[in-house]
């Protein structure tokens, strides 16, 4: 337990590190309407012409595209048909879940997507499993039995390079990079979810308080993603449900001043997705659960035990040097 603590402290002083280094960086941005979805519409449908398609029980209204509606095991998604070749980008998601069922009697939640593969259905909420590319879930139902300090619904993000499953049982822990808590249901006022990926840092933010205010929820860098991807939503219900609404999507294209070094170091093409440090990511998942508190106990009785060891090794030596020098003399 010391050495993840140790790790994961680390790991959290070179991020807000590199975090905090980028926040001179100025930016321009530009709505990129193909990529959008917004009322009233127009663009969604059959047609080849069409910038979205929907999928699965999916549905437009005049008000918004109904991913489900809040009845049981409905599955539904709508997807952008272009491909988006931009190097920087930041989408901003207007949404709503809402439904009959009290609380922990709803589910499962929507998921926005960035990914290769696009209208295919699944398990991992309405999308398929071992997907390639990025996706950020609202998480609606508590599936693990025992969660400790992780109150729902809950906002993560998971990269995927085609092999990585959702974990489904464990609201996909193993994987995920980070989130936060958001009372999303069932609002009288408007929900956001915003995320920006610019220089291969990954950030999610929520506005969910009726304040048009960002709340932090990830940033993260190292994060690498390809370009061409496709744009999505999709939702899922169970045994429990939810309407899940998206009202728009509204992708922007970011102009960010680079260094030369940035540049250089940007160079290498990306193809497959990935995230750096991985490994000291997921130590400090694991580490999740154990309140300030009982991290502290732990530390403090790891270090009483390394004290005791090494009185009991000196008391040890003392009584064999002794004796080695009485059986000398």
């Amino acid at each position: 337990m010391p050495l993840k603590f140790c790790w994961t402290i680390a790991f959290l002083v070179v991020t807000l590190s590199l975090c905090f280094a980028d926040d001179d960086h100025e930016m321009e941005e530009f709505l990129k309407r193909e990529h959008s979805l917004s009322k009233p519409y127009q663009g969604v449908g059959s047609s080849s012409s069409s910038h979205w398609e929907l999928m699965g029980d999916a549905m437009v209204t005049t008000e918004q595209v109904r991913l489900t509606p809040d009845m049981q095991s409905r599955q539904g998604a709508i997807w952008s048909r272009i491909p988006c070749h931009l190097k920087d980008w930041e989408v901003q998601v207007h949404f709503k879940i809402h439904g009959q069922g009290k609380k922990n009697l709803n589910g499962d939640g929507l998921a926005i997507w960035y990914t290769k593969e696009r209208m295919q259905k699944g398990p991992v909420f309405g999308n398929k499993d071992n997907f390639t590319g990025l996706g950020v879930f609202v998480d609606t139902y508590p599936n693990e039995e025992k969660h400790i300090e992780r109150i729902f619904p809950f906002v993560l993000a998971m990269v995927g390079n085609g092999t990585i499953s959702y974990d489904h049982e464990r609201d996909g822990r193993p994987t995920e990079l980070g989130g936060c808590n958001a009372m999303v249901r069932n609002l009288k006022h408007d929900s956001f979810l915003f995320i920006r990926y610019v220089r291969r840092r990954l950030t999610v933010m929520i506005d969910i308080d009726g304040q048009h205010e960002w709340r932090d929820c990830l940033d993260l860098p190292g994060v690498r993603l390809p370009q061409g991807y496709y744009f999505g939503a999709s939702a899922i219900t169970g045994d429990l449900s939810d309407n899940h609404d998206i009202i728009s999507m509204k992708l922007y294209q970011l102009t960010v001043l680079r260094s030369k070094k940035e540049e250089e170091e940007e160079e290498d093409v990306i193809t497959i997705p990935s995230v750096d440090n991985m490994e000291l990511i997921r130590l400090g998942q694991s580490d999740e659960g154990m309140s300030g508190i009982a991290i502290f106990f732990t530390v403090l009785f790891s270090m009483l035990a390394c004290i005791f060891l090494i009185v009991i090794g000196l008391v040890v030596y003392s009584h064999w040097n002794e004796n080695r020098r009485k059986r000398f003399y």
